[in-house]
């Protein structure tokens, strides 16, 4: 991992100058309407795992989607779940409502409000890593920026703004989910 910045504030033009981050470890997709038995044991075997939610854009006053994907990472690999109104396992409720496993992320209470609005969900234990970088000072505390402070890397924020309600993701899609989720879970140990 490249050197970190270890400062409370960073420029854009020292972000340009990061190396470009990737995730490189296993991606596992799970669709609507596939088993996700083995995933979820897989996650709860986990004592902190990174989380994250992808949602459809909305570019018109008062539209707005629900959350389309929630992404999990594990110290081996990082496991995406394409969910909907129509379909939302039990089993990914249990990892959420979880006290034992610690889901950290950035921004992670707007990610909890969205899913509740799918299904009301008890969630617990969940680490918001904009509050913890707040308390060390740090003035900008959005993924891109904290990953560029503690990990010394650069996130592209290119597939952010795609259509994740699409039931065939695209390559940059898949990488930049995985890639968030990740990332939380490493600044969760650069943090605490």
């Amino acid at each position: 991992m490249p050197e970190t910045v270890n400062a409370p504030a960073i420029t854009k033009e020292k972000i340009q100058t990061l190396p470009l981050a990737r995730y490189n470890g296993p991606i596992h997709l799970i669709a609507p309407g596939q088993p996700c038995m083995d995933a979820c044991r897989a996650l709860a075997d986990e004592e902190i795992i990174g989380f994250d939610t992808e949602t459809r854009p909305a570019f018109r006053r008062g539209e707005h989607y629900h959350p389309s994907l929630i992404q999990f990472a594990t110290r081996n690999a990082v496991w995406l779940f394409q969910i909907n109104r129509h379909w939302f396992p039990m089993e990914i409720v249990g990892i959420l409502e979880s006290a034992a496993l610690t889901k950290t992320g950035v921004a992670i209470n707007q990610d909890v409000n969205h899913l509740n609005r799918m299904m009301p969900l008890n969630t617990q234990g969940m680490v918001d890593l904009s509050v913890s970088a707040a308390q060390r000072g740090v003035k900008t505390t959005g993924l891109r920026n904290l990953a560029a402070i503690y990990l010394g890397i650069r996130v592209s924020k290119r597939a952010q703004v795609t259509n994740w309600s699409k039931l065939t993701l695209t390559a940059a899609q898949i990488q930049y989910a995985a890639l968030d989720a990740w990332i939380s879970r490493e600044l969760y140990f650069k943090l605490h």
